[in-house]
Protein backbone atom coordinates (compact mmCIF):
# COMPACT_ATOMS: atom_id res chain seq x y z
CA UNK A 1 0.00 0.00 0.00
CA UNK A 2 2.89 2.11 0.81
CA UNK A 3 3.99 1.58 -2.55
CA UNK A 4 1.26 2.59 -4.00
CA UNK A 5 0.42 6.05 -2.35
CA UNK A 6 4.85 6.65 -3.05
CA UNK A 7 3.64 6.16 -6.68
CA UNK A 8 0.54 8.37 -6.96
CA UNK A 9 2.10 11.29 -4.86
CA UNK A 10 5.33 10.68 -7.33
CA UNK A 11 2.70 10.52 -10.25
CA UNK A 12 1.26 13.52 -9.26
CA UNK A 13 4.12 15.43 -8.66
CA UNK A 14 5.52 14.83 -12.36
CA UNK A 15 2.29 16.36 -13.66
CA UNK A 16 2.18 19.42 -11.77
CA UNK A 17 6.09 19.95 -12.40
CA UNK A 18 4.65 19.23 -16.16
CA UNK A 19 2.09 22.06 -16.29
CA UNK A 20 5.11 24.11 -14.51
CA UNK A 21 7.35 23.64 -17.26
CA UNK A 22 4.87 24.34 -20.04
CA UNK A 23 4.41 27.64 -18.21
CA UNK A 24 7.91 28.16 -17.80
CA UNK A 25 8.77 28.12 -21.64
CA UNK A 26 5.63 29.76 -22.60
CA UNK A 27 7.02 32.70 -20.76
CA UNK A 28 10.66 32.50 -21.03
CA UNK A 29 10.77 31.53 -24.68
CA UNK A 30 11.61 34.44 -25.94
CA UNK A 31 14.71 34.94 -23.73
CA UNK A 32 18.65 34.63 -24.60
CA UNK A 33 19.28 30.77 -24.30
CA UNK A 34 21.07 30.35 -20.20
CA UNK A 35 24.75 29.18 -19.85
CA UNK A 36 23.72 26.82 -17.79
CA UNK A 37 21.49 25.12 -20.62
CA UNK A 38 23.16 21.81 -22.37
CA UNK A 39 22.23 23.11 -25.64
CA UNK A 40 24.78 25.46 -27.63
CA UNK A 41 23.30 28.93 -28.66
CA UNK A 42 23.49 28.08 -32.33
CA UNK A 43 22.03 24.92 -31.81
CA UNK A 44 18.96 26.01 -30.50
CA UNK A 45 18.97 29.14 -33.03
CA UNK A 46 19.26 26.08 -35.83
CA UNK A 47 16.35 24.67 -34.34
CA UNK A 48 14.03 27.52 -34.15
CA UNK A 49 14.60 28.25 -37.43
CA UNK A 50 13.67 25.17 -38.39
CA UNK A 51 10.52 25.04 -36.30
CA UNK A 52 9.81 28.81 -37.81
CA UNK A 53 10.32 27.30 -41.20
CA UNK A 54 7.84 24.22 -40.54
CA UNK A 55 5.37 26.37 -39.69
CA UNK A 56 5.52 28.74 -42.73
CA UNK A 57 5.38 25.53 -44.71
CA UNK A 58 2.16 25.29 -43.38
CA UNK A 59 0.87 28.02 -45.23
CA UNK A 60 1.73 30.79 -42.52
CA UNK A 61 3.53 34.02 -43.21
CA UNK A 62 7.22 34.43 -42.74
CA UNK A 63 8.58 36.77 -39.80
CA UNK A 64 10.01 39.24 -42.88
CA UNK A 65 6.53 39.65 -44.30
CA UNK A 66 4.50 40.07 -41.42
CA UNK A 67 3.05 44.24 -41.51
CA UNK A 68 3.28 45.46 -37.99
CA UNK A 69 1.32 49.05 -39.47
CA UNK A 70 -2.02 47.56 -40.43
CA UNK A 71 -4.28 44.95 -38.40
CA UNK A 72 -5.93 43.63 -41.81
CA UNK A 73 -4.82 43.97 -45.29
CA UNK A 74 -5.85 47.57 -46.25
CA UNK A 75 -8.91 48.05 -48.88
CA UNK A 76 -8.08 49.17 -52.35
CA UNK A 77 -10.02 51.86 -52.11
CA UNK A 78 -8.55 52.95 -48.55
CA UNK A 79 -5.01 53.47 -50.36
CA UNK A 80 -6.32 55.46 -53.26
CA UNK A 81 -7.57 57.85 -51.12
CA UNK A 82 -4.65 58.54 -48.94
CA UNK A 83 -2.77 58.49 -52.67
CA UNK A 84 -5.21 61.11 -53.77
CA UNK A 85 -4.41 63.10 -50.90
CA UNK A 86 -0.97 63.25 -50.54
CA UNK A 87 -1.06 64.14 -54.37
CA UNK A 88 -3.40 67.16 -53.60
CA UNK A 89 -6.80 66.02 -54.68
CA UNK A 90 -8.63 66.96 -51.82
CA UNK A 91 -12.12 66.28 -53.78
CA UNK A 92 -11.14 62.58 -54.20
CA UNK A 93 -10.79 62.68 -50.40
CA UNK A 94 -13.59 64.18 -49.71
CA UNK A 95 -15.63 61.99 -51.69
CA UNK A 96 -14.39 58.87 -49.96
CA UNK A 97 -15.90 60.22 -46.29
CA UNK A 98 -18.83 61.08 -47.96
CA UNK A 99 -19.16 57.33 -49.09
CA UNK A 100 -18.97 55.97 -46.11
CA UNK A 101 -22.65 57.56 -45.59
CA UNK A 102 -24.10 57.00 -42.27
CA UNK A 103 -21.80 53.86 -41.72
CA UNK A 104 -20.32 55.62 -38.83
CA UNK A 105 -17.74 53.40 -37.87
CA UNK A 106 -16.75 53.85 -41.52
CA UNK A 107 -16.99 57.26 -41.67
CA UNK A 108 -14.56 57.32 -38.57
CA UNK A 109 -12.14 54.82 -39.94
CA UNK A 110 -12.21 56.99 -43.29
CA UNK A 111 -11.82 60.27 -41.34
CA UNK A 112 -8.42 58.75 -39.84
CA UNK A 113 -7.07 57.65 -43.01
CA UNK A 114 -6.87 61.37 -44.71
CA UNK A 115 -6.23 62.57 -41.11
CA UNK A 116 -2.98 60.46 -40.61
CA UNK A 117 -1.86 62.14 -44.73
CA UNK A 118 -2.48 65.23 -43.44
CA UNK A 119 -0.42 65.14 -40.17
CA UNK A 120 2.58 64.57 -42.44
CA UNK A 121 1.53 67.01 -44.81
CA UNK A 122 -1.66 69.09 -44.80
CA UNK A 123 -1.17 71.72 -48.07
CA UNK A 124 -4.44 69.73 -49.49
CA UNK A 125 -6.63 69.75 -46.10
CA UNK A 126 -5.66 73.97 -46.37
CA UNK A 127 -6.60 74.36 -49.96
CA UNK A 128 -10.16 72.16 -48.77
CA UNK A 129 -10.99 74.63 -45.84
CA UNK A 130 -10.41 77.53 -48.36
CA UNK A 131 -12.08 76.35 -50.95
CA UNK A 132 -15.18 75.00 -48.45
CA UNK A 133 -14.97 76.90 -45.41
CA UNK A 134 -18.49 75.62 -44.09
CA UNK A 135 -17.83 71.78 -44.88
CA UNK A 136 -18.44 69.26 -41.85
CA UNK A 137 -16.03 66.77 -43.06
CA UNK A 138 -13.26 69.31 -43.74
CA UNK A 139 -13.69 70.71 -40.14
CA UNK A 140 -13.77 66.67 -38.70
CA UNK A 141 -10.52 65.95 -40.51
CA UNK A 142 -9.37 68.85 -39.43
CA UNK A 143 -10.14 68.16 -35.76
CA UNK A 144 -8.71 64.67 -36.11
CA UNK A 145 -5.41 65.83 -38.00
CA UNK A 146 -5.06 68.31 -34.90
CA UNK A 147 -4.98 64.82 -32.40
CA UNK A 148 -3.13 63.27 -34.78
CA UNK A 149 -0.37 65.90 -34.63
CA UNK A 150 -0.44 66.34 -30.93
CA UNK A 151 -0.43 62.53 -30.03
CA UNK A 152 2.92 62.20 -32.45
CA UNK A 153 4.65 64.67 -30.14
CA UNK A 154 3.82 63.40 -27.08
CA UNK A 155 4.68 60.04 -28.86
CA UNK A 156 3.99 56.28 -28.00
CA UNK A 157 6.25 55.61 -24.89
CA UNK A 158 4.94 55.79 -21.04
CA UNK A 159 5.07 58.78 -19.02
CA UNK A 160 8.16 57.92 -17.73
CA UNK A 161 9.94 58.13 -20.77
CA UNK A 162 8.29 61.05 -22.14
CA UNK A 163 10.04 64.72 -21.57
CA UNK A 164 8.71 67.50 -20.20
CA UNK A 165 8.94 69.49 -23.29
CA UNK A 166 7.16 66.68 -24.93
CA UNK A 167 4.28 67.37 -22.60
CA UNK A 168 3.93 70.93 -22.55
CA UNK A 169 3.86 71.16 -26.67
CA UNK A 170 1.15 67.65 -26.49
CA UNK A 171 -0.86 69.96 -24.29
CA UNK A 172 -0.73 73.06 -26.29
CA UNK A 173 -1.56 71.10 -29.07
CA UNK A 174 -4.29 69.35 -27.89
CA UNK A 175 -5.93 72.25 -26.55
CA UNK A 176 -5.83 73.42 -30.42
CA UNK A 177 -7.64 70.46 -31.29
CA UNK A 178 -9.83 71.05 -28.83
CA UNK A 179 -10.75 74.07 -30.66
CA UNK A 180 -10.94 72.13 -33.59
CA UNK A 181 -12.86 69.63 -32.25
CA UNK A 182 -15.95 72.05 -31.09
CA UNK A 183 -15.71 73.52 -34.68
CA UNK A 184 -16.69 70.38 -35.80
CA UNK A 185 -19.28 69.28 -33.80
CA UNK A 186 -20.76 73.24 -34.71
CA UNK A 187 -20.87 72.14 -38.46
CA UNK A 188 -21.83 68.89 -38.16
CA UNK A 189 -25.30 66.51 -38.77
CA UNK A 190 -26.75 66.35 -35.50
CA UNK A 191 -27.06 62.73 -36.23
CA UNK A 192 -23.01 62.51 -36.42
CA UNK A 193 -21.41 61.43 -33.52
CA UNK A 194 -17.53 61.05 -34.95
CA UNK A 195 -16.66 64.85 -34.49
CA UNK A 196 -17.38 63.56 -30.37
CA UNK A 197 -15.60 60.86 -31.01
CA UNK A 198 -12.73 63.17 -32.36
CA UNK A 199 -12.63 64.77 -29.32
CA UNK A 200 -12.39 61.18 -27.00
CA UNK A 201 -8.49 61.79 -27.04
CA UNK A 202 -8.17 65.40 -26.34
CA UNK A 203 -10.11 64.47 -23.42
CA UNK A 204 -7.94 61.58 -22.09
CA UNK A 205 -4.83 63.34 -23.07
CA UNK A 206 -5.75 66.64 -21.67
CA UNK A 207 -7.49 64.65 -18.28
CA UNK A 208 -11.25 65.82 -18.26
CA UNK A 209 -12.89 64.76 -15.18
CA UNK A 210 -14.58 61.73 -14.71
CA UNK A 211 -18.06 64.12 -14.95
CA UNK A 212 -16.83 65.87 -18.04
CA UNK A 213 -16.07 62.76 -20.07
CA UNK A 214 -19.45 60.88 -19.11
CA UNK A 215 -20.63 64.31 -20.56
CA UNK A 216 -18.82 64.02 -24.18
CA UNK A 217 -19.70 60.08 -23.88
CA UNK A 218 -23.10 60.37 -23.70
CA UNK A 219 -22.94 62.79 -27.16
CA UNK A 220 -21.59 59.70 -29.01
CA UNK A 221 -24.03 57.39 -27.21
CA UNK A 222 -27.17 59.38 -27.66
CA UNK A 223 -26.39 59.38 -31.41
CA UNK A 224 -25.08 55.83 -32.00
CA UNK A 225 -24.92 53.54 -29.26
CA UNK A 226 -22.91 50.81 -30.64
CA UNK A 227 -20.00 52.27 -32.32
CA UNK A 228 -17.12 49.67 -31.47
CA UNK A 229 -14.30 52.50 -32.04
CA UNK A 230 -16.10 54.99 -29.50
CA UNK A 231 -15.85 52.15 -26.72
CA UNK A 232 -12.17 51.11 -27.37
CA UNK A 233 -11.47 54.70 -26.72
CA UNK A 234 -13.54 55.27 -23.68
CA UNK A 235 -12.16 51.79 -22.41
CA UNK A 236 -8.65 53.70 -22.81
CA UNK A 237 -10.04 56.20 -20.59
CA UNK A 238 -11.16 54.43 -17.39
CA UNK A 239 -8.11 52.51 -17.78
CA UNK A 240 -5.67 52.76 -14.27
CA UNK A 241 -2.93 54.35 -17.20
CA UNK A 242 -4.90 57.09 -18.34
CA UNK A 243 -8.08 58.52 -15.91
CA UNK A 244 -9.30 55.27 -14.39
CA UNK A 245 -8.77 52.11 -12.52
CA UNK A 246 -8.88 48.42 -13.41
CA UNK A 247 -12.22 48.55 -11.25
CA UNK A 248 -13.93 51.29 -13.96
CA UNK A 249 -11.95 49.96 -16.59
CA UNK A 250 -13.94 46.01 -16.34
CA UNK A 251 -17.29 47.81 -14.70
CA UNK A 252 -17.40 50.01 -18.34
CA UNK A 253 -16.41 47.09 -20.04
CA UNK A 254 -18.78 45.02 -18.70
CA UNK A 255 -21.53 47.33 -19.53
CA UNK A 256 -20.45 48.17 -22.65
CA UNK A 257 -20.76 44.44 -23.55
CA UNK A 258 -23.87 43.80 -21.76
CA UNK A 259 -25.50 46.02 -24.22
CA UNK A 260 -24.77 44.35 -27.23
CA UNK A 261 -26.65 42.38 -29.46
CA UNK A 262 -24.82 38.93 -30.34
CA UNK A 263 -22.50 40.00 -33.24
CA UNK A 264 -22.13 43.57 -32.34
CA UNK A 265 -18.35 42.47 -31.30
CA UNK A 266 -18.47 44.79 -27.92
CA UNK A 267 -17.41 41.37 -26.12
CA UNK A 268 -14.02 42.53 -27.05
CA UNK A 269 -14.08 45.73 -24.18
CA UNK A 270 -13.81 42.54 -21.25
CA UNK A 271 -11.00 41.40 -23.15
CA UNK A 272 -9.23 44.81 -23.51
CA UNK A 273 -9.37 45.38 -19.89
CA UNK A 274 -7.82 42.03 -18.84
CA UNK A 275 -4.96 42.62 -21.18
CA UNK A 276 -4.27 45.95 -19.58
CA UNK A 277 -4.41 44.52 -16.24
CA UNK A 278 -2.25 41.79 -17.10
CA UNK A 279 0.11 44.55 -17.91
CA UNK A 280 0.17 47.34 -15.66
CA UNK A 281 -0.57 45.43 -12.38
CA UNK A 282 2.63 43.99 -10.30
CA UNK A 283 2.67 40.41 -9.81
CA UNK A 284 0.28 39.02 -12.38
CA UNK A 285 1.45 36.27 -14.88
CA UNK A 286 -0.01 35.53 -17.95
CA UNK A 287 0.13 32.20 -17.93
CA UNK A 288 -1.94 31.84 -14.83
CA UNK A 289 -3.98 35.03 -14.91
CA UNK A 290 -5.39 34.58 -17.88
CA UNK A 291 -6.25 31.11 -17.36
CA UNK A 292 -8.87 32.93 -14.39
CA UNK A 293 -12.31 31.64 -14.37
CA UNK A 294 -13.84 35.25 -15.68
CA UNK A 295 -11.38 35.45 -18.01
CA UNK A 296 -11.68 32.05 -19.30
CA UNK A 297 -15.56 33.00 -19.42
CA UNK A 298 -15.59 36.11 -21.16
CA UNK A 299 -13.34 34.56 -23.68
CA UNK A 300 -15.90 32.31 -24.72
CA UNK A 301 -18.74 34.89 -24.82
CA UNK A 302 -16.58 36.60 -27.24
CA UNK A 303 -15.99 33.83 -29.35
CA UNK A 304 -20.02 33.07 -29.39
CA UNK A 305 -20.23 37.38 -30.26
CA UNK A 306 -18.07 36.83 -33.29
CA UNK A 307 -20.34 33.71 -34.50
CA UNK A 308 -22.91 35.38 -34.70
CA UNK A 309 -21.14 38.52 -36.40
CA UNK A 310 -21.40 39.33 -39.86
CA UNK A 311 -18.30 37.13 -41.85
CA UNK A 312 -17.37 40.76 -43.98
CA UNK A 313 -17.51 42.58 -40.64
CA UNK A 314 -14.16 44.20 -40.69
CA UNK A 315 -14.68 45.35 -37.20
CA UNK A 316 -13.93 41.68 -35.98
CA UNK A 317 -10.66 41.02 -37.01
CA UNK A 318 -9.74 43.48 -34.13
CA UNK A 319 -11.54 40.45 -31.68
CA UNK A 320 -9.68 37.98 -33.45
CA UNK A 321 -6.19 39.20 -32.71
CA UNK A 322 -7.47 39.24 -29.00
CA UNK A 323 -8.95 35.81 -28.78
CA UNK A 324 -5.57 34.38 -30.42
CA UNK A 325 -3.66 35.86 -27.77
CA UNK A 326 -6.05 35.02 -24.90
CA UNK A 327 -6.55 31.46 -26.34
CA UNK A 328 -2.82 30.64 -26.55
CA UNK A 329 -2.15 31.75 -22.80
CA UNK A 330 -5.36 29.52 -21.71
CA UNK A 331 -3.54 26.54 -23.84
CA UNK A 332 -6.89 26.60 -26.11
CA UNK A 333 -4.36 26.05 -29.06
CA UNK A 334 -6.44 24.48 -31.86
CA UNK A 335 -8.37 27.60 -30.94
CA UNK A 336 -5.97 29.24 -31.01
CA UNK A 337 -4.89 28.48 -34.62
CA UNK A 338 -7.85 28.88 -35.91
CA UNK A 339 -7.39 33.26 -35.27
CA UNK A 340 -4.26 33.36 -36.22
CA UNK A 341 -5.50 31.81 -39.91
CA UNK A 342 -7.45 35.20 -40.13
CA UNK A 343 -5.08 37.45 -39.03
CA UNK A 344 -1.77 36.31 -40.58
CA UNK A 345 0.69 38.28 -42.00
CA UNK A 346 -0.87 41.52 -40.11
CA UNK A 347 -0.20 42.44 -36.66
CA UNK A 348 -0.85 46.21 -35.98
CA UNK A 349 -3.14 45.26 -33.48
CA UNK A 350 -3.42 45.32 -29.51
CA UNK A 351 -2.21 42.96 -27.80
CA UNK A 352 1.30 42.72 -30.31
CA UNK A 353 1.85 46.46 -30.93
CA UNK A 354 1.85 46.60 -26.93
CA UNK A 355 5.08 45.23 -26.96
CA UNK A 356 8.15 46.42 -28.13
CA UNK A 357 9.02 43.35 -30.44
CA UNK A 358 5.76 42.95 -31.92
CA UNK A 359 6.68 40.13 -34.23
CA UNK A 360 8.49 38.16 -31.61
CA UNK A 361 5.39 38.46 -29.58
CA UNK A 362 3.30 37.51 -32.58
CA UNK A 363 5.26 34.62 -33.74
CA UNK A 364 6.15 33.15 -30.59
CA UNK A 365 2.41 32.34 -29.54
CA UNK A 366 1.68 31.86 -33.16
CA UNK A 367 4.03 28.89 -33.61
CA UNK A 368 3.39 27.50 -30.32
CA UNK A 369 0.07 27.00 -30.35
CA UNK A 370 0.26 25.52 -34.22
CA UNK A 371 3.44 22.80 -32.95
CA UNK A 372 1.39 21.72 -30.20
CA UNK A 373 -1.90 21.14 -32.69
CA UNK A 374 0.75 19.66 -35.09
CA UNK A 375 1.69 15.99 -34.78
CA UNK A 376 5.50 16.00 -35.43
CA UNK A 377 6.22 19.48 -36.09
Amino acid sequence: MTGLILFAVMAALGAVYKAYATQKAKRAAPQPPSAAQTQSAAEKAEKKARQAAAVVALGFVPEAALDTGNLAAPPPERLAAAAAVRAGDWQAGAAYVEAAGRDWEERWNRVRTLAEAAAEDDAWLLAWRAARPQDPTAALVTADTSVQVAWNVRGSQSGSRTTQEQFRLFHELLLKAQQDAYEAQRLADPADPVPYMAEQPIGQGLGYPHEQYQQLWAHIVTRAPKVLTAHTSAQQYWSQKWRGSHELALDFAYRAAASGAPGELLSLLPLIAYVEQELHEDGLKPETFFKEPEIAAAVDAALVDLAAADPADRRAVRLRHMLAWLLFWQDRDAEAVEQFRHIDGYIGAMPWYYSGAPKARYLHARDWSVREVTPGL
